[in-house]
């Protein structure tokens, strides 16, 4: 079975705004598109991604492109008890809190973002990989 991931905001707006972090972004992508990892995201990612989409691209543009990330990526959304265990741990990014909660509650075997505090304030039951470290754990 495939590797369970959760995909940051950070790592989707490189992929779709080609950012600096274009080229590593891609690649998890498109592992994801060829089924090798099983990618997971929230509702909460696909509205901040959504607004620079749109920023950037317009509505139709932005729900075309949002559309065709759902093909691939799953959403997974987060209940009243994770969100309180998100809003008292150790993480004081409020968002990302959240987010890794979510990855955590669903039981997902990693979380990829480029968020470098977040990824010191992880634990080693979801570790946080940004993609050129995805690319090394998952041999990709």
């Amino acid at each position: 079975m495939a590797s369970k991931l959760f995909l940051d905001a950070n790592i989707i707006l490189d992929f779709m705004l080609k950012r600096a972090g274009y080229a590593g972004a891609k690649i998890v992508i498109e592992t994801a598109i060829d089924g090798k990892i099983s990618p997971y995201t929230s509702s909460s990612i696909i509205h901040i991604v959504g607004y620079w989409l749109t920023k950037a691209y317009g509505a139709a543009k932005a729900k075309e492109l949002l559309s065709a990330l759902l093909d691939d990526v799953r959403i997974l959304e987060t209940d009243h008890e994770t969100t309180t265990q998100a809003l008292q741990s150790r993480i004081n990014d409020i968002e990302d809190a959240l987010q890794y909660h979510t990855a955590l509650h669903h039981k997902l075997d990693g979380f990829i973002s480029r968020d470098k505090k977040l990824q010191k304030a992880a634990n080693q039951i979801l570790p946080v990989y940004t993609p050129e470290e995805f690319l090394k754990v998952f041999g990709q």
